[in-house]
């Protein structure tokens, strides 16, 4: 494999290891309980697979994805990805990098949190992401070169230690979120909270400016297949660390004190196992420990994140600077984030209902362009249902309305959009390639 490409592959498994990619593993593995490995499974294929996915697809079009979305309609792809993009940066994922690395890296050293701990923690944060955003041409150097290998030794020593002082020891009881539906799907809707399905779609972004400027006249055929290898790499990475972080959650016993924090809405379990275990691995190091590489995971995908959004925004409104959307953007995470970790997570959830279905979706059916020809009307059809259906649960899991939408299936688990969305993908194709002089997907010039 191209040392380049491994580079690639490196920096990709960099920005997205962030935030949720440290906390929600250990959480999934201990609410899962005995039935962690359908859970885990669940989860990696939403916080692995798709994320592989959704790079491969940005790479089947020469246009990415707004050309690709542009053909469903201008307006949809325009409004379709500023939401993923403001999603993924300052209104969700950015903060939450910044709150994490501060519950995991300055919290432990505090007698109480505070709302002038915090701030102080955000502005010397996003001090260093603006600095770092500003100049992004070697983006894929420092992170590929340096931050990468650092933030791995640190994950890998921390697992290691962790499960040989946790193997054997006795699986937790399952949650009750987990015991009422099938752990597989409950795991996979966890996947959401990641947010790395959607991020994708902007992370490609990246992978494929960076492979393009080393292989300047590389064939479409050709970057695909590199892209699919520098995925792979970071896929690799992800999915094991995300097994071994489930499986520390899963073995891991609370105690008295932790349990009580647990009940503190504030709180996150998945924070709460990590500090716990560094803390009986290392003893008064172990907040270091976990600091450091808390730090190193957050402040990459921030960085990540903010380039990515930044270049996104100026490409679409060219008149205002780069630097200018970098500072603003910078600014609007830091005003968020001082709400606190969980609050930024709970505002998430519905908005990652609505999106990752989409997301989904239209990742599945660009892959499917490669092997088959589906009409363009089709997509279209397709898209508004998935839309509509997500919308409707959205309404019906945030104020209890609609309850209609629970008849169908897997809308118990929060994926009534998905048999939906095959039905009237098949049915329309069928129908519309009746139809003489069909426009198909990302096929007719």
């Amino acid at each position: 494999m191209n040392k380049r490409v491994i580079l690639v592959g490196f920096t990709l498994f960099a920005i997205f290891f962030g935030a949720g990619n440290l906390i929600f593993p250990p959480e999934v593995g201990s609410k899962s309980g005995t039935a962690f490995i359908f859970a885990i499974i669940g989860f990696i294929f939403t916080g692995v697979g798709l994320p592989l996915l959704g790079i491969m697809a940005g790479a089947v079009n020469k246009s990415g994805y707004r050309g690709a979305f542009k053909e469903i309609h201008p307006l949809f792809s325009l409004i379709f990805l500023m939401a993923i993009y403001l999603t993924i940066g300052p209104f969700f994922a950015i903060p939450r990098t910044a709150t994490t690395s501060y519950e995991m890296a300055l919290l432990p050293y505090l007698n109480t949190p505070s709302s002038i701990s915090l701030l102080i923690f955000t502005i010397l944060y996003f001090v260093v992401t603006l600095l770092l955003a500003l100049f992004p041409n070697n983006l894929v150097d420092k992170v590929g070169k340096y931050l990468t290998p650092m933030m791995l030794i640190i994950i890998v020593v921390l697992l290691i230690l962790s499960i040989a002082n946790l193997f054997g020891v006795k699986t937790q009881s399952i949650d009750t979120s987990y015991e009422q539906v099938n752990p597989f799907f409950k795991g996979f809707t966890e996947g959401y909270l990641t947010m790395d399905a959607i991020a994708a779609i902007a992370f490609s972004t990246i992978v494929l400016g960076n492979i393009k400027s080393d292989f300047p006249n590389i064939t479409e055929k050709r970057l695909f297949k590199l892209t699919f290898k520098a995925s792979m790499v970071a896929a690799s990475l992800l999915g094991i660390i995300y097994f071994a972080f489930s499986f520390v959650g899963n073995k891991y016993s609370f105690s008295s004190q932790e349990l009580s924090l647990i009940q503190d809405e504030n709180q996150n379990m998945g924070a709460i196992i990590l500090t716990g275990i560094t803390d009986q691995l290392f003893g008064s190091f172990g907040p270091i420990v976990l600091g450091g590489l808390v730090t190193l995971a957050c402040l990459t995908t921030s960085v990540g994140l903010i380039v990515a959004v930044s270049n996104f925004f100026h490409d679409i409104f060219s008149k205002i600077p780069y630097k200018t959307y970098v500072i603003m953007f910078t600014l609007i995470s830091f005003i968020l984030s001082n709400q606190g970790l969980e609050s930024v997570i709970k505002t998430s959830i519905p908005v990652l209902l609505l999106l990752y279905p989409i997301g989904i979706s239209l990742i599945l059916i660009i892959l499917l362009t490669k092997f088959i020809n589906i009409p363009t009307n089709a997509v279209r059809i397709t898209t508004a249902l998935v839309v509509l259906i997500s919308l409707l649960t959205v309404l019906n899991t945030q104020f209890g309305i609609v309850e209609w939408i629970n008849i169908l299936p897997l809308a118990k688990e929060s994926m009534g959009w998905f048999i939906p969305m095959i039905v009237i993908l098949i049915i329309s194709t069928l129908f519309f390639k009746q139809i003489n002089n069909t426009h198909y997907f990302l096929k007719d010039e």
